[in-house]
């Protein structure tokens, strides 16, 4: 519990054991701020889908507004997410592990770890099984209504998510039910990243260089700004906006897609008087399910370009390849290009 970067008040210089490689600190080179397309999904359905698609394109990532979760959730959320880290320490320390095969965890570092880096988070994550089980009852059970609000959070971000895959699928020509089912089954994440005001910015990150593993994350973003994305050569600020979810495009569509959708790459940066909290959950597919580009995507002129194989055995290359590669994203999707 030592290791956790909330529970120090504050701090004059890094840490042991937190440095970053100078390739990964590039700053942003344009002082704007790009706004990411922002989707109201108020309006009408063709117009809807026909923006995800192209701001799936363009960018990877765009915001949704009108989402129907209304703001009391997504405040209750928020609270409670305060609560948890402002516990005392007893209250928490059991949950402290960098076992990345437990479900339920807090660690400080980062998911993302490659040898022996470190980053400037804090993380609550928290499994979700769709299939079997009550998985709630293995969360923390303080505060004594996170586990029904972050039930109830995640339940309705599920919604939206797989509401947001319906309308991908209606853009593409795709069956609106493709990615029902398994390929969308696998456990949902939770995770609550706090980035604690960092002594030194300039050379630490809250996370690193990354592309999701999933199908589709959605973020509440705070009113912080930190998320950086990849976009044109150049690392751009995304500006949050309130009530509104970031949603991203992971690895596992653009597999599925044959690669008409790209997973971007995405960072977070510190700073040095605000702490930033966000929460995300994701959908991914079941582990043993089966991972490919969707026949319907595909013809003479549009032959695959990725193998397909088991999720889980996805997952497992990846995260081999990732390592022996130290986090080096140039190549990252090597491993299945056909």
């Amino acid at each position: 519990m030592d290791t956790m970067l909330h529970i120090t008040p504050s701090y004059t210089s890094l840490p042991d054991g937190f440095s970053i490689p100078a390739d990964q600190l590039h700053p942003a080179t344009t002082s704007t701020v790009v706004t990411l397309p922002v989707i109201d999904l108020s309006g009408s359905r063709d117009d809807v889908c026909h923006a995800i698609l192209h701001a799936g394109k363009e960018f990877g990532f765009f915001q949704v507004v009108n989402h129907q979760i209304c703001e009391e959730t997504l405040r209750e959320m928020e609270a409670v997410c305060d609560e948890f880290f402002e516990l005392p320490v007893e209250d928490k320390m059991h949950l402290c592990s960098d076992d990345k095969s437990k479900p339920n965890r807090l660690f400080s570092g980062s998911n993302y770890k490659t040898s022996s880096k470190m980053y400037w988070i804090d993380c609550l994550r928290l499994t979700h099984t769709i299939r079997i089980g009550d998985s709630k009852n293995n969360w923390p059970n303080k505060p004594q209504r996170l586990r029904e609000v972050f039930e109830n959070f995640i339940e309705q971000t599920r919604v939206l998510g797989m509401e947001l895959l319906r309308m991908l699928c209606k853009s593409l020509g795709l069956p609106l039910g493709y990615f029902d089912g398994d390929l969308s089954g696998g456990d949902m994440v939770l995770g609550v990243n706090l980035y604690p005001p960092c002594p030194e910015p300039s050379r630490m990150l809250g996370l690193p260089p990354h592309c999701d593993r999933n199908l589709l994350t959605l973020v509440l973003s705070g009113a912080v700004q930190g998320m950086e994305v990849f976009y044109n050569g150049d690392w751009i600020k995304v500006e949050p906006m309130p009530n509104a979810f970031i949603v991203n495009f992971g690895l596992q569509i653009e597999v599925v897609t044959n690669g008409i959708l790209k997973s971007v790459e995405h960072r977070v940066v510190t700073n040095m008087s605000l702490a930033r909290t966000s929460v995300l959950t994701t959908i991914n597919a079941a582990n043993d399910c089966l991972l490919g580009p969707a026949e319907e995507l595909l013809s003479d002129s549009n032959p695959p370009r990725y193998r397909t194989i088991m999720c889980r055995d996805f997952v497992r290359i990846y995260t081999e390849w990732l390592e022996q590669c130290e986090g080096d994203m140039k190549h990252h999707m090597k491993p299945f290009k056909i």
